[in-house]
């Protein structure tokens, strides 16, 4: 059979890319010619990280109808702009040098600055962080879910982290048991739910054994954790309110709940009661990326969401600092991006840039400066307290970034 692949948004170039790469040698024979020694999660199949020019892309061994399904289901979830890793082609029609049939692969672009959790904890990510990888994974499961999207093998196993203002967010890496539905049913969810409380219980478990979680951490604890903040979360999002015509504020606070949680609602329904005494709400659309978004049409900054509430609101401070309240938001916010936010990020080193996205550095900056300033007694110069971090703090973390030779 001869080779034949699959691959969308690829170039000629990348395509021919592609093609040099040892397609007839099984995947874990492959040597460091090709491989990128990046972290890896935990996976039944065979999966290396490889580099073909400036890119790094994830290759997974698998069956042939396997990786063409999951390499469908991908772009579906892309085209609904849910987190998850991009695909790129599924290769099949392997053979060895024997002529023997090898399994087909599935490639996906790999996820900058992020990394399994696994090596979060290698990392230095402590016990103390636990929630906030909780939350991670919880946000992302119920977007999944808002629209339709049945995982059926959630784990932290199948996630990649990316640092997130502190927090994390969550990236969807393996769709292979993945369905895309129409509406999903409250069963479905439940059984999501379910196999991921079982799955990161015995995660949780495995990093015990490995020395690499403190053994007091109580996993049915943070399976609980998890229970609870996804039906918090779902709660929030889809759950009706019912009010007097007298406390019509509620729908405005609502929407303010829902924007906090980081969510748009698009639309709400609205019903009273036959006497008009009484209002019935509900979100009816939703979608994740509120502070992204808005900080993205005014500065054209593409970041995490956690990241663009942290850089909104230092740009409110920056706009009632200099009392430009009354002048054109978008035009203030041009201000503050020449003049704070890309000469401070221009600071970072560049041998040590594979640290830290530059939105995750700005944030850094802003927690240094408080303790600073707390220290000092005195509100501390932002600029010092970045030319403080990458002198004291940078150095001591790890890259997170695998770049170019």
């Amino acid at each position: 059979m001869a080779l034949h692949v699959v691959a969308s948004r690829v170039g000629p170039a990348e395509k021919t890319a592609l093609l040099t790469l040892p397609w007839s040698t099984p995947l874990e024979d492959w040597t460091d010619e090709h491989v990128v020694p990046l972290p890896r999660g935990l996976s039944r199949h065979v999966v290396r990280i490889v580099r073909i020019g400036q890119q790094t892309l994830a290759v997974k061994e698998t069956q042939p109808e396997i990786a063409l399904r999951e390499y469908r289901v991908l772009r579906d979830l892309r085209r609904l702009d849910l987190p998850t890793v991009t695909p790129k082609a599924v290769v099949t029609g392997r053979t060895d040098a024997a002529g023997e049939d090898l399994p087909a692969v599935l490639v996906t672009e790999h996820l900058s600055f992020s990394l399994p959790y696994r090596s979060l904890f290698r990392h230095g990510l402590s016990a103390d962080n636990l929630p906030q990888l909780v939350d991670a994974l919880v946000v992302l499961l119920v977007r999944l879910h808002l629209t339709g999207f049945y995982w059926g093998d959630v784990s932290l196993s199948n996630v990649l982290f990316r640092r997130n203002a502190g927090g994390f967010a969550a990236y969807l890496v393996d769709a292979e048991t993945g369905e895309l539905k129409e509406t999903l049913s409250d069963r479905m969810r439940e059984h999501d739910l379910t196999v991921a409380g079982e799955n990161v219980f015995a995660e949780l478990l495995d990093l015990q054994a490995g020395e690499e979680l403190d053994p007091g951490v109580q996993a049915h604890d943070i399976v609980d954790l998890l229970a609870e903040r996804y039906d918090a979360l779902w709660r929030e999002l889809t759950e009706a309110e019912e009010f007097g015509t007298d406390e019509m504020w509620r729908i405005e606070q609502r929407i303010e709940r829902l924007n906090e949680l980081g969510f748009d609602v698009d639309e709400l329904d609205i019903v009273t009661d036959l006497g008009g005494d009484v209002v019935r709400i509900q979100p009816k659309v939703v979608e994740a990326g509120h502070h992204s978004r808005e900080l993205q049409a005014l500065t054209g900054l593409g970041v995490e969401n956690d990241q663009a509430r942290r850089l909104l609101n230092d740009l409110a401070a920056y706009t009632a600092h200099h009392d430009l309240g009354r002048e054109d938001r978008s035009l203030v916010a041009n201000q503050w991006l020449t003049t704070v936010y890309e000469p401070l990020v221009r600071l970072m080193p560049a041998d040590q840039r594979g640290k830290l996205e530059p939105a995750e550095f700005f944030h850094e900056v802003l927690v240094h400066r408080w303790f600073l300033s707390e220290k000092a007694g005195h509100e501390v110069d932002i600029f010092e307290s970045a030319r403080d971090y990458v002198a004291n703090v940078l150095p001591t973390r790890p890259d997170e970034l695998v770049t170019p030779d």
